[in-house]
Parts: C-alpha cells; structure tokens; sequence
C-alpha cells in the first residue's frame, strides 16, 4: 500500500491549513493517488482524476442504497449521533441513484431558474444596503458585516423564513458543518446532533404552517412539487433539502467572500485592475472561486473497485478528492498559483460535478457578483486593518474574520 512519507500534508497542522497549496503540490509529484492512514482515506491530487471520479458511478456518497454497514466493512454511526444523520443522510448531496434522481428531479421543480432569477433584485439591493452600512461606519469586519449576512438573508428569502426567526439559522448551520471536518470530536458531534434536532423541530412547524397557507416561496413549492406519478418529497426530505440549501447555499458564498478578499489584498496589482475595470467581475469570481477554493476536500466511497494509476482501491475504501489541490494543477490552469482575474480558460471544480454538481451554483455566482460589485463601487479605498487568523477546518476553508478600513 503505496502511503504518505515525508509529506506536508497535515490537515491538522496550522501552518498546512494557512497555506496547503504547496503541500498539494508535493502530493501531485508523487503521484496520481496516496493512502492517508490517520483518516483511513485514499487521497487524490490531480484535475483529470478528480474530475472524473465526481463522474464515476462506481463511486457514491453513500453505500446505503447497496449494503448494509457490515456488508460494507464499516462500523454503523453512534445511537447518539441519529438526528444528525437521519437529517444529513435525506439530502441530495448523501443520497445515490434512485434517490438522489427522484428528489433532486422534483427540487428543481421548485427550485427553477426563474425562482433565482426573481431573487436578484433582492440580492443587489441588500449587497448594496451591507455595503453602505459599512463604509458609512468607516470599516468592520467584512465576514461579518457582509459576506455572513447576504447568503443567509438570501436563502431565509428563498425558503420563506420569517426575519425574526433567521437569528439561529448561521450557528445551526456552523454547528451542522462541523461534522463535515475529518475525524471530528465528541463536542463538534454533539453541537451537531442539538443543531440538527432544532433546526428540524423548527422546519416541521414551518412546513405545517405552509401546508394550511402556501406562500409564494421554496418551502412551499416543495409542498406542492410532485412528478407525473403524484411523487411527492417526505416531511424529512424537505426538511433536510432545506438545511442543505442553507447550508451548502452560504457556506461556499460565506468563505468565497472572505478568502477571494484576502486574495485580492494580498495581490494589489489585481484589485487595482478589478476596481478600473468592474466588467471584470464576472471572471474574477470564477477565479477567486479557484484560487482559495472554500471546500477543500469531498469524500467518495468506493462501491465496485477502481484502479489508479495501478492501484487497485477496494470496495468499502473512501476516496477524499482534493478540490483545493486540483484547482491548482498545473496540467490544467497556467501558472496555478498566480491570481489571474482575466483568467478565461477557468475549469475549476469548487462547484463540484456530475449528478451532484451544486444545484445553487447560479444563485452562488449571483451573490459574490453582488458583493465584489458593491464594495467595488461604495468602498473603492477599502484596505486591511489588520492580520486575518485563519479558522482551524481544513474541509471548510475561511477566516475567522476580515477586518478592514474604509475611507
């Protein structure tokens, strides 16, 4: 078994999750695939690979829907931990063909292009309305002030969450997410099983109020969404289609914000050619989304064996594929490590692919297009006030803050 010697790979070592992106490179010059013993895991590196696995059926995120836990050689969950996934394991994202087909066919029922089309004017008017509180107040903390609020407000929007019940909806999210760290603790765990009963217990009583009054919103859309058949989505499938859309909805835009700002402060020459000509934008998110991609890393699990550059990997491993790492390929993007904001040939995979290719993709690009438009315009001298600290997820990838200074 081909393992990992002398690598810098350490998705618990600060230094690795400050900067990886060297560490990713050492990984591609050894090769195509590596064992990664401290997660149990099969690490790839490079662009081809990973796009082509996010495509390959013989691999899933889950194993559910063809073994049973010990069929599969894997230890079932904890009791403890069955809210979480019994919240987590009825979404798009963990569920595989019949499943995955059935529910994502009748989301996008409610979820259409025309849904998130009638959402931009919201999102500009409160990009702008964030943007304006800031540089009125001289500066702040960006991840705060802007990059958390927008997405959150824009998805509560979306589902038809009242604005006084969207103060809980980022921390049961944080808490949520934390189990998609590798190897996470009892605490983080625990967070995530409070989080995922609150949230839930919250849904089915919004659900059931929309069942007796539909609005012109996503929850009830998904009520009313049904296929030929009559087919329609479980309480549980809507309640965890919508904590999947919070959470996958603003964790990507969050980070992107934040880290695509970093970017931009560390490279001036960028941020000065951005701010003369804002028609840059549209690629410039497309590359900030390259550049310091928010998810690192996304696990497959090996349902028939597959074979990598002469390795046989076997039915029952997990393959973790390196986002972070592919969007820096060399074979793929010319001169991976410089921020290229004219960058036109842009293939990055942050958005994932395949059949679970991001379903918010289009709302995403509309909401960081938003805000980098905003501060580009109302706070065209907005600077650094100080040293960012990076948060200490390797998965999920952002600060604990951006404070910067305005005017």
């Amino acid at each position: 078994m081909a393992a990992l010697r002398d690598l810098a790979f350490d998705p618990w070592d600060p230094a690795f999750v400050a900067d990886p992106y060297p560490a990713y490179a050492e990984l591609r010059a050894q090769g195509r695939v590596r064992y990664f013993e401290p997660t149990n895991q099969w690490l790839v590196p490079h662009h081809a690979d990973v796009s082509a696995l996010l495509r390959d059926r013989r691999l899933g995120r889950t194993y559910l829907h063809r073994f049973t836990h010990e069929e599969f050689g894997r230890t079932p969950p904890p009791p403890e931990h069955e809210p979480f996934h019994t919240l987590n394991d009825h979404g798009m994202l963990d569920l595989e063909p019949p499943d995955h087909t059935r529910i994502r066919r009748l989301v996008s029922k409610a979820f259409t292009p025309r849904t998130v089309e009638r959402l931009r004017p919201y999102v500009h008017r409160l990009a702008g309305d964030l943007v304006s509180a800031l540089a009125e107040a001289g500066g702040g903390d960006l991840l705060t002030d802007v990059a958390e609020p927008l997405p959150v407000a824009v998805i509560a929007e979306m589902l038809g969450i009242p604005e006084g019940d969207r103060a809980p909806l980022r921390p049961w999210s944080a808490d949520i997410c934390g189990m998609y760290e590798l190897n996470p603790s009892r605490e983080t765990a625990a967070k995530a099983v409070r989080a995922s009963l609150e949230f839930s217990d919250y849904l089915r009583q919004l659900i059931a109020e929309r069942r007796e009054k539909p609005g012109d919103d996503l929850i009830s859309g998904l009520i009313a969404a049904h296929d030929e058949d009559d087919d329609r989505l479980t309480e549980q499938e809507m309640i965890s289609t919508c904590v999947l859309l919070l959470n996958a909805g603003h964790e990507a835009t969050v980070n992107s914000t934040v880290n695509g700002w970093w970017a931009l402060l560390r490279n001036p020459d960028q941020l000065a050619a951005l701010r003369a000509d804002h028609s840059l934008v549209p690629s410039a998110v497309e590359e900030l989304m390259r550049y310091d991609t928010p998810l690192q890393l996304f696990e497959r699990w090996v349902l028939d064996e597959i074979e990598i550059d002469g390795q046989v990997i076997p039915r029952g491993a997990e393959i973790a594929m390196l986002f972070g790492s592919a969007n820096h390929d060399p074979a793929v993007f010319t001169d991976p490590s410089r921020l290229d904001l004219t960058r036109a040939d842009n293939p990055h995979i942050s958005f994932s692919a395949g059949l679970h290719y991001c379903i918010g993709a289009p709302l995403a690009r509309i909401e960081l297009a938003a805000s980098l438009t905003a501060l580009l315009k109302k706070t065209p001298t907005l600077r650094l006030a100080a040293e960012p600290k990076r948060k200490p997820n390797f998965v999920i990838r952002g600060l604990e803050g951006l404070s910067v200074e305005v005017g």
